[in-house]
């Protein structure tokens, strides 16, 4: 298991940096340890306060991007949603951002 603690929302210019760096440190943490699947939550969207409408396309895009640049890399990842409202965002995000 990875653990990742993500920011606390602030608005500031620094959130999806950070928010970024829990999923892009997550995988690579698992490519290290020759892990070819992980889970992740909306990280920092529950008590944490980050909006989901701002989070999912970070989660998504940063995925992607470490994906394309370790291509030879094989791993599954599942986007784990809470409920109803984060499985449609993330849902009509990946078709948008197809």
């Amino acid at each position: 298991m990875i653990h990742t603690v993500g920011p606390v929302y602030s608005g500031s210019r620094e959130d999806p940096r950070l928010l970024a760096a829990c999923y892009r440190n997550s995988l690579n943490l698992a490519r290290e340890h020759g892990i070819h699947g992980i889970a992740f939550s909306a990280i920092s969207t529950g008590v944490y306060g980050y909006p989901l409408e701002e989070a999912v396309p970070i989660a998504v895009d940063t995925v992607r991007a470490w994906l394309r640049e370790n291509e030879g890399y094989e791993i599954q990842v599942i986007f784990c949603c809470f409920n109803r409202q984060i499985f449609e965002r993330y849902q009509k995000y990946c078709k948008e951002s197809e």
